[in-house]
């Protein structure tokens, strides 16, 4: 019984240690095309002796509210609203992409911007980035929504747009191509700034930060070379996740068709970001709304650099 009890306590320590040195990352929506460069930072990440477990959690709130309740450690999106609201202690240290989304209407129902006053604008979430945009316009046009409605997900926001239950949302650049091209297709997208703020960014409470800087710089240095490899070349993507067996369901050619878009579309930083990202940032969530006063906003408040500047060198 003795040895017994005692092989049991040895595997439940044995088991706490490993699950203590996992890092557990919490993705914010759907896994697709665009996450494939992530993922494959992860697995060579993995090849360098770092334990990482994924989730998808579906929507940039759940994502988030898995790093405030210690249930993952790094999350996906673009935490500034929470930040500011809450001054919990998140911080930002790599840009996954830049804002490239499109305001798609069915144009049966609309066909400007100002067609919408009064009427139901459909985003990804509170405080994100699709969120962001569509307020910035109704600004520009001088028009007010009816209501915001939160659908997480672009499939999900082009599906009930195909089904006729949405009639103007914002959709990445796959689901907009899909939308035009139908037979006969009714949907049109309307004019947008050119906007270069972060739609998705990686982040981590500041103490896991501190504690585990030697593991996310490692994490950080795969994602560099992942970013730069891909703005060279779009099939290393391919290469890559058919070498790792990731998202295996998705068709080779869907794969390499949206790199070359979003590559074409100068949407992933080959630096992770850094101070341009905040400058963008604070000028586009700023006008938006989303941050208040950024005038008086600093870097050090929502985003840490020692990360990237280690991997890069500086």
């Amino acid at each position: 019984m003795f040895r017994v009890l005692k092989g049991l306590l040895l595997s439940m320590v044995f088991i706490s240690s490993a699950n203590a040195g996992l890092i557990r990352v919490a993705l914010n929506d759907f896994p697709g095309p665009d996450m494939l460069p992530t993922l494959i930072a992860i697995e060579r990440a993995k090849e360098r002796g770092l334990g990482i477990k994924v989730d998808y959690m579906l929507s940039e709130e759940k994502a988030l509210l898995a790093i405030i309740n210690n249930r993952a450690d790094i999350g996906m999106g673009v935490p500034y609203q929470k930040v500011q609201q809450t001054a919990v202690p998140l911080r930002m240290f790599f840009q996954i992409n830049k804002l490239r989304f499109h305001p798609v209407v069915d144009s049966r129902h609309y066909n400007s911007w100002e067609e919408l006053d009064g009427e139901d604008m459909y985003s990804h979430g509170k405080g994100s980035g699709t969120e962001a945009m569509v307020q910035m316009m109704a600004k520009k046009y001088g028009i007010k929504y009816r209501k915001m409605v939160y659908l997480s997900g672009s499939g999900v926001r082009a599906n009930a747009m195909v089904n006729g239950r949405v009639h103007a949302t914002v959709v990445d650049t796959k689901r907009k191509n899909k939308l035009l091209a139908r037979p006969n297709s009714p949907f049109k997208t309307l004019p947008v700034d050119q906007i270069d703020a972060t739609d998705e960014a990686l982040y981590a409470n500041e103490s896991f930060i501190r504690t585990h800087r030697e593991e996310l710089v490692i994490l950080v240095e795969e994602l560099l070379y992942v970013w730069n490899r891909m703005n060279s070349e779009p099939a290393f993507i391919l290469e890559q996740r058919n070498n790792y067996g990731l998202l295996p369901k998705i068709a080779d050619e869907k794969v390499l068709r949206y790199m070359k878009e979003m590559v074409e579309e100068d949407t992933f930083p080959s630096d992770g970001g850094r101070a341009a990202a905040f400058a963008a940032d604070i000028d586009f969530y700023g006008f938006a709304g989303t941050i208040r006063n950024p005038e008086a906003q600093s870097a050090n408040q929502y985003w840490d650099f020692s990360l990237l500047n280690k991997a890069i060198g500086n």
